[in-house]
């Protein structure tokens, strides 16, 4: 949200706000054999074609009687194992943040909805001391203390590669990280872009894709809707909580009494930041070709959202959250108390699914 704004203001090399994104393999297992089998027991005889209609009838209900016995065991399992996997590998985490970056929002929405125990360090945006020990300086970075300190990127592959960890019995989080290999270019003004291939990937095999995808082409979707929230969705977070001097002021107050400042760089992140931002909120409105009434552009989107869900399902990924649902209420969270969020709560539909969310996250549901 601000970081266009710390390179205007005086540029140590700072950015409020930075992406990360990841991807990576899963496994499950399920449960039963050949040597489950129904059996009839006995009862008088039934003549003729009642009888016999009487008898499919029995073998018919058994049989779905014991399809469904079998399928809540091979779901009950599969549930454990993900815990169980995250918990005997004595998985450590510390996530550094801005805490009103939607990218770092993305990150905290993931690890909360699957009840991941972390700790936050809050990242200073203008020194970044905290994060002197990396060479990639942006946020949101996870450290994974495993005996041995691993560091995670960008939020998609955070998210990502962690997802795979829960689900992959065979991979080590080192196999897992080589998964997303970075990738250095240059863009059309020589500053040097980091970027990471594959990051919307939760690498799977094909055993374990019928079991986390179990519906056609909802794989293809998660990713999709993942790469639309950083995408579009985070670049229509900024105009819009600076699209007026008012409404600067106000989401910079929300940033310095979040964040961490200190005295004088709260003051001027705050006063100068604001009308800084509210400058930039412009050429951004331009940049991303949005219309002279921002909002408009939010809303479109946020009901674009709410559409592909339907009518038939509480969440994208159906029952439950997936992916792309973590994604898009964590860019949508960051929002939370300022004009821009209670318009859009207000001229938008997504209400019921952002209360949804906002539940499964706060109880951790998908530990579940």
């Amino acid at each position: 949200m601000a970081a266009s704004c710390m390179r205007v203001l005086g540029r140590p090399g700072i950015s409020l706000f930075s992406r990360a994104a990841l991807p990576g393999p899963c496994r499950a297992y399920g449960t039963g054999g050949a040597g489950f089998r129904s059996k009839l027991f006995g009862a008088a005889p039934v003549r003729g074609g009642g009888g016999r209609v009487l008898g499919c009838a029995f073998l018919l209900g058994g049989g779905l009687g014991l399809y469904h016995t079998v399928k809540l065991s091979f779901q009950h399992q599969f549930a454990q194992q993900q815990t169980t996997r995250v918990e005997s590998g004595n998985l450590r985490l510390t996530l550094y943040q801005y805490k009103t970056c939607p990218f770092c929002s993305k990150v905290r929405a993931f690890l909360d909805y699957y009840g991941l125990p972390y700790e936050v360090v809050e990242v200073n945006p203008v020194l970044r001391k905290e994060i002197k020990f990396s060479e990639y300086r942006k946020v949101p970075i996870v450290l994974v203390d495993m005996g041995e300190i691993l560091q995670l990127n960008d939020s998609s592959v955070i998210i990502s590669a962690l997802k795979t960890y829960m689900i992959s019995r065979d991979k080590t989080m080192q196999q897992i990280i080589s998964y997303y290999p970075e990738m250095r270019s240059k863009n059309e003004k020589g500053k040097e872009v980091v970027e990471y291939n594959n990051k919307y990937w939760v690498m799977l095999t094909e055993q374990e894709t019928v079991q986390v995808y179990p519906v056609k082409d909802s794989r293809k979707e998660e990713m999709k809707w993942r790469r639309w929230a950083d995408d579009l969705l985070v670049h229509l977070i900024s105009p819009n909580v600076y699209r007026t001097p008012r409404e600067s002021l106000a989401s910079f107050d929300y940033i310095v009494r979040e964040g961490k400042f200190g005295p004088l760089e709260g003051f001027f992140a705050k006063y100068v930041g604001a009308a800084a931002m509210y400058v930039i909120g412009k050429r951004l409105k331009s940049r991303h070709n949005l219309q002279d009434d921002v909002r408009q552009d939010l809303y479109k989107a946020v009901n674009e959202w709410v559409a592909a869900i339907g009518k038939k399902r509480e969440f994208m990924g159906g029952d439950q959250p997936n992916l792309a649902d973590l994604a898009v209420f964590g860019v949508l969270r960051v929002m939370e108390g300022l004009q821009a969020f209670d318009d859009m709560m207000s001229n938008t539909k997504v209400r019921a699914w952002y209360r949804r969310m906002e539940l499964a996250t706060q109880q951790h549901l998908g530990r579940q």
